[in-house]
């Protein structure tokens, strides 16, 4: 396991982060004036596509939370706890959620889906970029399995469904190569909305 500092360097170097994170979403969304919630934000690589004052990271790993504010003192960085986010209800405009879900279980997933919900304006929309499993690549596949830490690399279907189950209407934006080595999926999901009884 790296240290934060190690990780936030050789992980998430600003060009490889730039070109292919930020410019990828950016070139979807425009976050003016609006609430992000970085589910996952480990040392703060993404934060600087917001403004401060309406940007919180959030991540379990304390170690990474301290070196996020020491490196981004004017960003907000929580440590998440108990699977509870750390806001009030229907306040976020987005939830940014990249390369976290393939660490984490479908089961532990299906938790924070009724806290995304929970916290998510109802205009909201969760932004989603994980490494994703291919059939037609398979030696991506196997790089992938060998040098990712995450033991939940998933195929596009299973990342959609997990949305879908929760009642996430979702979109995909982009299916690009990373590096040459790692095939990613870029999508959107957005809450259903409650059918109204007549």
């Amino acid at each position: 396991m790296f240290s934060a500092q190690l990780y936030h360097w050789f992980v998430r170097p600003k060009w490889v982060t730039k070109k292919y994170i930020h410019d990828h979403i950016q070139s979807s969304f425009q976050f003016n004036d609006h609430v992000v919630l970085d589910f996952g934000s480990g040392t703060g690589a993404n934060c600087s596509m917001f403004t401060p004052g309406l940007y919180i990271g959030v991540d379990p790993d304390e170690k990474r939370i301290d070196y996020a504010r020491r490196l981004y003192p004017e960003h907000s960085f929580q440590v998440l706890q108990n699977n509870r986010l750390p806001i009030d209800d229907r306040k976020v405009d987005y939830i940014l959620i990249v390369a976290v879900l393939h660490h984490i279980s479908s089961e532990e997933i299906s938790l924070y889906m009724d806290e995304f919900r929970r916290i998510l304006k109802p205009s909201g929309t969760i932004i989603v970029m994980e490494p994703c499993l291919c059939s037609r690549t398979p030696i991506c596949n196997r790089f992938m399995k060998w040098y990712d830490k995450g033991d939940y690399i998933r195929e596009e279907e299973d990342y959609i469904h997990l949305f879908a189950s929760h009642d996430y209407e979702c979109t995909v934006l982009k299916r690009f190569r990373k590096c040459f080595l790692y095939n990613e999926l870029f999508f959107s999901a957005a809450p259903k909305l409650a059918q109204t009884m007549d």
